[in-house]
């Protein structure tokens, strides 16, 4: 694929993860306030991967995992980016506003554009790139500091959502640094599936299918989170963890928590201040310096080693 061509579709896929990754937040939490948060997420997850898993195999063309050692890297990712990092998530959405669990959610992007620097497929950060990722700090900050936003949350919801973090970007980096010949779709089809079926293992200990009792909402926020924000932000976040840099990768936490904010504030009455409204325009400075042409993101080297979609 040639350059500009890559770049668009890196651009789009960005576009994707950003804003429907950012309204996710808003539909989970529509869906936990009625269905139990670890039985939701593996009926979610078990029915993404599967339609992502049979996309891949029957129109894609792509191939099942060769041999254990490639399940194995598949269960690996699946346990941290699936498992940990959305089960954490969505049972700590439950307890705090979606706009403070996106916000807290934004802490990723130090995980991974920090730890990216290591490994066969590390990246050092630019000046610019640094920059950027410092002013979306700054910003994310900027957002939290309102005492009203903070105080009374649940100390272990809190602890759970950045734990989440952690899980999600290890995930990512692991992933990154394989060398598998599965493609992009069928992996994070069966990283989802293999994810969803861990959760339901909990669902069942936990007998959550005896508290399942679904309205409209919870339905419309379960449809949407499992065909929006998993099989077509999934999608495009696996091409981008291959296809970019850990820093570009990175900008999408800080996008995503003022989009939550937004739409939480707008839809579910959640307070912002002026100051959290000038907290997102500042984020989104940060996003456009580590994006700029010129910095890692145009830069050739960053998009080497394309896998298949």
């Amino acid at each position: 694929m040639r350059l500009e061509a890559r770049s668009t579709k890196l651009m789009l896929c960005l576009a994707a993860v950003y804003l429907i990754w950012g309204s996710s937040f808003l539909f989970t939490k529509i869906a936990v306030m009625r269905l139990p948060a670890t039985l939701f997420s593996g009926i979610r997850f078990v029915a993404a991967g599967s339609i992502l898993a049979l996309l891949a195999r029957f129109w894609r063309g792509a191939k099942w995992p060769a041999n254990l050692s490639e399940w194995r890297h598949v269960l690996v990712v699946a346990f941290f980016m699936v498992f940990v990092s959305n089960g954490l998530n969505a049972w700590a959405i439950h307890y705090l506003p979606s706009s403070v669990a996106a916000l807290l959610n934004s802490t990723a992007a130090f995980w991974i554009a920090g730890l990216g620097v290591f490994g066969r497929r590390g990246h050092p950060l630019t000046g610019r790139a640094s920059l950027g990722l410092v002013i979306g700090f700054a910003g994310t900050v900027l957002i939290l500091m309102p005492k009203s936003q903070s105080e009374g949350y649940s100390l272990y919801a809190q602890i759970g959502a950045l734990l989440g973090c952690l899980g999600w970007s290890l995930g990512t980096l692991y992933y990154r640094g394989l060398d598998t010949k599965i493609s992009s779709m069928m992996f994070t089809g069966l990283q989802m599936l293999l994810g969803g079926i861990m959760l339901l293992g909990v669902a069942v200990v936990r007998n959550d299918f005896a508290h399942w009792s679904p309205d409209e909402s919870s339905m419309v926020a379960l449809f949407y989170l499992t065909f929006f924000s998993s099989c077509l932000a999934y999608t495009a976040y696996g091409w981008l963890t291959v296809n970019t840099t850990p820093s570009i990768i990175g900008t999408y936490s800080y996008v995503n928590p003022a989009i939550a904010a937004f739409v939480g504030w707008q839809f579910l009455h959640e307070q912002l201040s002026s100051l959290q409204f000038l907290g997102m325009f500042i984020i989104i400075v940060g996003v456009i310096l580590s994006t700029l042409p010129g910095s890692s993101f145009a830069d050739p080297k960053a998009l080497e080693e394309p896998r298949s979609q």
